[in-house]
């Protein structure tokens, strides 16, 4: 099962995030964690694993009619969108909203994943066609 929605940009981390911030606000998703998992690493265990940040998205207007659905949803909310480095190319994923309706077997679901998985996609379009590179 492919659980992900992604892109490659032929530029850093730090110079694709601000970017893709702003292509998802454009979709109505606001970030409401980042979290720099390499920091973390080389902190905690010692490791550098290069640049790799997860962004903490949420839409809530989706959001919420996923929650009027099935409140347990929560923890299959598409909200996490990885940023991470791949040679000199950034790597953006999200997770595939349609996991939300595979996982709990929630036909009610589909609508808010089809324009979740819609609004995500329309985001990694606009962040490519900012590519300058």
């Amino acid at each position: 099962m492919t659980y992900g929605i992604g892109i490659r940009v032929p530029e850093p981390v730090d110079e694709v995030r601000n970017r893709l911030l702003d292509a998802l606000r454009e979709q109505g998703f606001g970030v409401l964690t980042e979290i720099d998992i390499q920091a973390t690493l080389r902190e905690k265990q010692g490791v550098d694993i290069g640049p790799y940040v997860i962004l903490g998205a949420c839409n809530p207007s989706l959001a919420a009619r996923a929650l009027d659905v099935d409140r347990r949803i929560g923890m299959l909310l598409p909200c996490n969108v990885v940023l991470r480095a791949d040679g000199a190319e950034t790597v953006v994923e999200a997770l595939d909203p349609q996991v939300m309706v595979t996982v709990p077997e929630q036909p009610a679901l589909q609508p808010v994943a089809d324009e979740a998985g819609r609004r995500i996609r329309d985001a990694l379009e606009t962040l490519s066609a900012t590519i300058t590179g």
